[in-house]
């Protein structure tokens, strides 16, 4: 008997399912995940771009400044990777690289999301600075950076060798 993984939209094939075939269904796969994120990185990033148009920008001090151009550059490189994935399948086109593309798009992915995390986080410092004691703002900020951390990487990695040790 041999192993199969519980869930079978898993990297593992399906029963008649060829390398080529798996290799669709995963860019697939992977496509969906990145554009469930990429409306909300686009909308916080384009709220960040036209704050310095704002009147009360004159009011931030140089560490809420700084802030914003974190978390801008957070989710310029969220974006970037974010929309990567259909890049390289549009210049890599009818080349017969599937499997290199899904490869690269899973990296893309990941550093997609530890860019959208960071943004997240530092946009929100920046909110929380402009209306409660700086220490507050950071400590909201961290929890919220340690939930993202909990969501996203740890409790998946676990479930991940949950499954190893089967």
């Amino acid at each position: 008997m041999t192993w199969q993984p519980e869930d079978p939209d898993s990297d593992y094939g399906r029963p008649g399912e060829t390398e080529q075939q798996r290799a669709d269904r995963n860019f697939i796969d992977i496509l969906q995940e990145l554009r469930v994120t990429q409306t909300g990185v686009q909308i916080l990033f384009g709220f960040l771009l036209t704050l310095p148009l704002q009147a009360r920008f004159a009011e931030l001090d140089n560490f809420d400044k700084a802030l914003l151009v974190l978390a801008t550059l957070f989710l310029a490189v969220a974006t970037t990777c974010i929309i990567a994935p259909v890049a390289w399948h549009r210049v890599l086109f009818r080349h017969r690289l599937k499997r290199e593309i899904v490869d690269a798009a899973n990296v893309f992915a990941k550093c997609g999301l530890t860019a959208l995390g960071l943004g997240v986080v530092t946009a929100l410092m920046l909110m929380l600075n402009l209306v409660v004691p700086r220490w507050l703002a950071v400590t909201l900020a961290g929890c919220v950076a340690v939930l993202i951390l909990l969501i996203w990487l740890v409790a998946p990695l676990r479930r991940r060798r949950g499954l190893a040790r089967r």
